[in-house]
């Protein structure tokens, strides 16, 4: 554990228990978002793999065009 989560635990320590469990319940909710995030990413490899190899073989063939930043 680090330093700074220590500190943290041992104020979240002097909370009332209501207090303590609406702070353990964000943490909770952002750790499970967090975990979604990485399961989307890790099963979304493959897609990507295939997207980016589609925009080379357009950009190979020449069917892509320059982006005018002044156009977006």
């Amino acid at each position: 554990m680090t330093e700074l989560f220590e500190k943290a635990i041992e104020r979240i320590k002097r909370l009332e228990a209501s207090e303590q469990d609406a702070i353990a319940v964000k943490i909770l909710e952002e750790l499970e978002d967090e975990d979604k995030w990485n399961t989307a990413f890790a099963q979304s490899q493959d897609s990507l793999a295939k997207l980016a190899a589609e925009a080379m073989e357009e950009y190979n063939a020449g069917q892509t065009e320059a982006l005018d930043s002044d156009k977006l």
